[in-house]
C-alpha cells in the first residue's frame, strides 16, 4: 500500500488597519485579542513537536503590514510581544507561502498590477521572515487562472495551491484520484507545479474535525491511488471559535492535531504529515494539466464564477473603476517617462506616482468586494485618492511637455 501524505496549511489574513479598528471599538476590542492569540497558538503548539509537525502558513501582506506597524505593536504590548511572534515564525521549521501585498483576487484585477502585489509581498516577507525564497504561493481567496503562471515563475515560485474543483487533466482520470497528486501547468512558455487542495476536507478542517474521522476519510478517498497520494488541506486559521478558542482541548490544536501527532509518533497513523517541498523532492510531478479560472468556495458561492466578489452591480462597478484607474496610472506613468529628463525635481513627481499606485493597489483588496456592496465604497475612496494624485501629476507633466514643445517649435 502506498503511504498517504498529508500537507496541512493555514491562511492568516486581516483587512488593512483591522486590528486597530477592532481595538478602538468598545464592543469589538476582545476580537482583536482573540485574533492575535490565534497567531501565537501555532508557535506554542510546535514547541516539543518539531519532530512530527509539518505545517504550512500563508500571511496576507495587509496582515504583515499590521504586525510590522509600531503602533500595532505598542497597542497590543500588554497581551502579546508581536516582534517576538514574528521572530518565532522566522525561526520555526514551517513552510511559509507567498501571497499578494493587498490580498487581491488576482484574476479580477488588471494583469498589469499582479507583479506589484507579488513583489511588494516578497519584500515584506523577506524582511520579516528572513527567507530569500518562498517555494509556494497561496493565491488570495484561492483566485487563480492560467495567465498567472508566467508571473509566478518570474518571481521564483515552485508551486501554487489551486482548488481541486478546477483541475482539468489531459487524460481520463477518476475524480477520486485526481485531487491527490501534484501536476505541471504551462502557460506562454512558463511552468509551475500545481497542488490541488481537497475542498471538502478543507471545509471540515475549518469548521471542526475529529481526528479518527479524518484518518478514515484519507484512507477511503485515496484507496484508488496507485502512487503515494498527497492530500492537501488549507483553510483560514484565524477565523471562528475552532481556531480562536482559549480552551485547548476544544480547539483545532488540542482536539485534532495533538492526538493526531501522538498517534503518528507511535507509528499507528495511517498517513504521514509532510511539507510540500519534501514531497515534491521525493515524488516530482510528471503529468500536465490545465486549471480552470476560479476561487475557493465561500458560505454563499462555489467560487467558479467569482460571484462572492462580483455578484452585485456595485461590486462590478468597483472593479470596472479599478481597471480604468490602472489604465490611467499607466498613461500618466508613460507621460512621466517621456519628460522625466526635463523635470526640475523628478523624484518628487515619481513619489506622487508611487503614492497614487499604492492607493490603487489598496483599493484592489479582496475585502472591499467580499461583503457584497457594503465595503465597495472603501475601494472608491482609494480610487478617488489615486485620481487626485494622478490628475495633479498629469497637469504638471503636461505643462512641462507643452513648454518643451513650444521651445522646439520656436
Amino acid at each position: 500500500m502506498n503511504k498517504i501524505h498529508h500537507a496541512l496549511g493555514l491562511h492568516f489574513h486581516q483587512p488593512l488597519d483591522n486590528l486597530l479598528t477592532l481595538h478602538n471599538s468598545p464592543s469589538e476590542s476582545w476580537e482583536a485579542r482573540q485574533i492575535l492569540r490565534a497567531y501565537e497558538r501555532p508557535l506554542q503548539f510546535l514547541r516539543g513537536r518539531e519532530d512530527a509537525a509539518r505545517l504550512h502558513f500563508s500571511f496576507s501582506g495587509t496582515l504583515l503590514k499590521q504586525l510590522e506597524d509600531p503602533a500595532v505593536r505598542e497597542t497590543f504590548a500588554d497581551i502579546l510581544d508581536i516582534e517576538a511572534l514574528v521572530k518565532g515564525y522566522r525561526n520555526a521549521p514551517v513552510e511559509i507561502a507567498g501571497n499578494g501585498m493587498y490580498h487581491p483576487v488576482y484574476p479580477l484585477i488588471p494583469e498589469f498590477d499582479w507583479d506589484a502585489h507579488t513583489e511588494s509581498w516578497l519584500g515584506i516577507g523577506r524582511h520579516l521572515f528572513g527567507r530569500e525564497w518562498f517555494q509556494g504561493f497561496w493565491p488570495p481567496e484561492m483566485g487563480f487562472c492560467m495567465e498567472m503562471i508566467p508571473m509566478l515563475a518570474r518571481h521564483g515560485f515552485r508551486y501554487v495551491l489551486v482548488d481541486s474543483y478546477y483541475i482539468k487533466p489531459k487524460r481520463d482520470m477518476r475524480w477520486e484520484e485526481m485531487r491527490y497528486r501534484p501536476y505541471i501547468a504551462r502557460q506562454d512558455g512558463s511552468e509551475i507545479i500545481v497542488i490541488p487542495r481537497d475542498r471538502e476536507l478543507s471545509d471540515a478542517q475549518e469548521s471542526g474535525i475529529d481526528p479518527g474521522w479524518f484518518e478514515h476519510e484519507l484512507v477511503e478517498r485515496t484507496k484508488w491511488c496507485d502512487w503515494p497520494p498527497l492530500v492537501t488541506t488549507w483553510t483560514d486559521g484565524d477565523n471562528g471559535g475552532w481556531f480562536r478558542t482559549a480552551d485547548w482541548e476544544a480547539g483545532f490544536w488540542g482536539h485534532f492535531l495533538d492526538p493526531t501527532l501522538q498517534k503518528y509518533r507511535r507509528g499507528e497513523l495511517a498517513y504521514q504529515p509532510v511539507h510540500i517541498p519534501e514531497y515534491l523532492d521525493r515524488f516530482p510531478p510528471t503529468e500536465e494539466v490545465e486549471v480552470h479560472r476560479g476561487a475557493w468556495n465561500t458560505g454563499d458561492h462555489w467560487g467558479g464564477d467569482f460571484m462572492q466578489w462580483t455578484g452585485s452591480l456595485l461590486q462590478k462597478k468597483g472593479l470596472d473603476e479599478i481597471r480604468l484607474a490602472s489604465r490611467y496610472y499607466r498613461r500618466v506613468t508613460r507621460l512621466y517617462e517621456s519628460v522625466a529628463d526635463q523635470l526640475d525635481d523628478p523624484d518628487e513627481l515619481k513619489g506622487d506616482l508611487l503614492q497614487a499606485y499604492d492607493s490603487l493597489l489598496r483599493g484592489e483588496t479582496s475585502c472591499h468586494f467580499y461583503w457584497g456592496s457594503a465595503w465597495v465604497p472603501k475601494a472608491f475612496d482609494c480610487i478617488e485618492e489615486t485620481y487626485r494624485l494622478l490628475d495633479s501629476a498629469r497637469d504638471r507633466l503636461e505643462a512641462v511637455r507643452d513648454r518643451e514643445t513650444r521651445a522646439d517649435s520656436g
